[in-house]
């Protein structure tokens, strides 16, 4: 372990599963485990403790469940600058929609590809937000099943955002990575940077995840243009 590693919390109810990620972990150079908990309450206690860079999280567990501890690990200032990476094998709506909402930076399924996985550790350790492209799918199939803007969460919620950041902001939202954007837009990487980073303060959002979530909730972006742009890891 050296000085700089990224610092990993496993946390699973399986003790089998739990310790196969760990020791993935332990074996990928520039990572390194620094425990494990069995369900969401010790891994409120171990995150405070240890104060992790990401924490690898089960939603489904006894005592408390993976999206209230994700809820409770974001929202905590002790733990603020936790990341959480959501691994479960519910692929489900329900599940992706409350993880993001109560912070998670990341969701991937439990069968993806260990490769994957440490991938995912390290850009949301990074500070970016990922999301698996059956993920991102299911994502917008939630908001199609609404029947508009949530109350307090319309057009007028955007009234901050310049004419560019809405584009740029419905951009992330369809799909498209930074390299896209910029090809896009005609803009350079350094100038696409600044409107994300604008867009991160105006809107209060944690990471890119949060704000595809916000282009929803305003309603700049629903789900039947969002279908033009491409699902993947943002």
């Amino acid at each position: 372990m050296t000085d700089d590693a990224t610092r990993v919390l496993v946390v699973d109810d399986q003790v089998l599963l739990r310790g196969s990620f760990r020791i993935l972990v332990e074996n990928e150079p520039g990572l390194t485990a620094v425990g494990e908990a069995g369900d969401g309450a010790e891994a409120v206690e171990m995150a405070r403790a240890h104060r992790p860079d990401v924490v690898l999280m089960d939603v489904r567990m006894p005592v408390m469940d993976g999206i209230e501890a994700t809820r409770r690990i974001c929202g905590s200032p002790d733990t603020a600058g936790v990341r959480v990476l959501i691994l479960t094998t519910f692929d489900l709506d329900e599940y992706v929609y409350a993880a993001l909402r109560a912070g998670a930076a990341g969701f991937l399924l439990k069968d993806s590809p260990p490769t994957e996985v440490l991938a995912a550790i390290r850009v949301v350790a990074a500070g970016d937000a990922l999301l698996a492209p059956s993920v991102t799918r299911r994502l917008i199939q939630e908001f199609a099943g609404r029947p508009g803007p949530l109350p307090g969460q319309g057009p007028d919620g955007l009234t901050g955002l310049t004419r560019r950041e809405r584009e740029v902001l419905e951009l992330i939202a369809r799909g498209l990575s930074n390299d896209e954007i910029t090809a896009h837009l005609h803009l350079s990487m350094g100038t696409i940077k600044t409107h994300i980073g604008r867009l991160l303060a105006k809107l209060a959002a944690r990471d890119r995840a949060q704000l595809v979530i916000a282009a929803y909730e305003s309603g700049l972006v629903s789900p039947d243009n969002s279908r033009r742009g491409r699902g993947g890891c943002s």
